[in-house]
């Protein structure tokens, strides 16, 4: 019973590894996540640790969005309320975190999206000087 305890533990602690980085590009995200209710901020923090420790994300917590050069969306849903966070991969391990929001209907709207690609810009342009 001891082996498979300790075999367990060992399991488990592999499955937290990270396998990928999350980084949090200037105050957009934070800006975001202090407005959010605290049982909100505990679902978003979930997700991003899925995020970090799991070798394929399921596209129901991660899904690159068609035509938007590179962009992703985190998904998080709390009860009826939707909530997402724009994101772009940077050398393959790193998610760089840009805007969030929260989702009221059923298409992303263009402006956040439009937001999202000008912050993705931002970034761009800060890693070349």
């Amino acid at each position: 019973m001891l082996h498979y305890r300790i075999t367990l533990l060992s399991l488990l602690r592999i499955m937290a590894e990270k396998v990928r980085t999350l980084f949090f590009f200037d105050s957009y995200f934070n800006e975001f996540f202090v407005r959010q209710r605290q049982k909100v901020k505990d679902k978003i923090i979930w997700t991003l640790r899925l995020i970090e420790t799991q070798h394929q994300i399921p596209v129901e917590y991660l899904k690159h969005l068609e035509g938007c050069d590179g962009l992703y969306e985190i998904r998080i849903q709390h009860g009826s309320d939707i909530f997402r966070v724009f994101c772009v991969f940077d050398e393959g391990k790193i998610i760089v975190l840009l805007n969030g929001f929260q989702k009221k209907s059923q298409k992303t709207p263009r402006n956040e999206i439009d937001l999202a690609l000008k912050i993705k810009q931002e970034y761009e342009n800060s890693k070349r000087s």
